[in-house]
């Protein structure tokens, strides 16, 4: 019988699979190292790309931030301004008012009734003076009532005085003026 000697021959099966084997494992190895710096490369690109867009938007929110800013600083003028033009239109509609209020008190004003002081807060007049007679102030009293402008007469105090050895009797009477209503106010209830 010949005997063959298989052993070499094994040996270098053996050292080819071993072979293959470490080249499998290097390829493998350098896939897997691919697969890492390719995921790598598209986290940090996904990365980049969103830290873009945030300071993009950070950009823009400071812009807007600005622009609110410059809203809020408009809307404080523009209240101010609304505030100086009520002032204005209320002090228009005052002084007119000083005018009526002393025409009226001419009118209204009967014989024998003499007005030291006069002040006026608001809607509220008071009228200091001196008269002949109690039945005087009652008439301006009346008169005041009567009056398109006056209102809501008010006998605060009368008293007995000497005046220039003269006897009178001093009073304090308060009342309240109407106030106008602006046109554009009698034209809206005029449409309702």
């Amino acid at each position: 019988m010949i005997r063959i000697n298989l052993l070499p021959h094994r040996e270098e099966k053996r050292k080819a699979k071993r072979q293959q084997f470490y080249v499998s494992l290097g390829l493998v190895g350098v896939l897997a190292c691919l697969m890492v710096f390719l995921g790598y490369t598209i986290i940090n690109g996904y990365i980049s790309a969103q830290e873009s867009r945030n300071d993009f938007l950070k950009k823009e929110i400071a812009v807007l931030d600005k622009e609110i800013e410059q809203i809020k600083r408009l809307k404080e003028q523009i209240q101010a301004l609304l505030a100086r033009k009520q002032i204005i239109e209320s002090l228009q509609q005052d002084r007119a008012d000083a005018v009526h209020l002393l025409s009226e008190l001419t009118k209204q004003m009967p014989e024998g009734v003499y007005i030291r002081s006069l002040k006026q807060v608001g809607e509220k007049v008071t009228l200091n003076g001196f008269t002949q007679s109690n039945a005087r102030v009652s008439t301006l009293m009346r008169n005041v009532e009567a009056s398109p402008w006056l209102t809501n007469p008010q006998l605060i105090e009368i008293k007995a005085s000497t005046v220039d050895k003269r006897r009178l009797n001093e009073f304090t009477l308060e009342l309240s003026m109407k106030r106008e209503q602006p046109q554009q106010d009698k034209q809206d209830e005029g449409v309702k």
